[in-house]
């Protein structure tokens, strides 16, 4: 199976190393995958905190965490075909929009 990118570097860094190692997996699959990573990244951030007693500190572990939630981001993207700086670019657009006209 060849994986659709978009244009973004970092997409493009995501395929190449998912057809170098074989990693390749359906839409679900990468989803769930994204949803676990997102939990470890909470988790991470709740123990960081003490539960939301004390302040963000930035450990390793949330790096860490963040990045898997990167990856995983970006191969659902890659396996969905979506180009991440368009679709950043298109949601940046509608947040301006937004706040123009709460503004004005």
């Amino acid at each position: 199976m060849s994986l659709r990118v978009g244009n973004g570097s970092m997409m493009r860094k995501v395929k190449e190393f998912i057809e170098e190692y074989g990693l390749t997996a359906d839409l679900q699959s990468r989803y769930i995958d994204f949803v676990s990573e997102t939990g470890e990244l909470g988790k991470a951030i709740l123990s960081s905190t003490d539960y939301g007693t004390s302040p963000l500190r930035l450990t390793e572990d949330i790096q860490t965490e963040a990045g898997d939630v990167l990856f995983s981001l970006l191969t659902l993207f890659t396996e969905m075909g979506i180009d991440d700086e368009q679709l950043l670019d298109e949601v940046l657009e509608t947040y301006r929009a937004r706040l123009d006209q709460m503004a004005g």
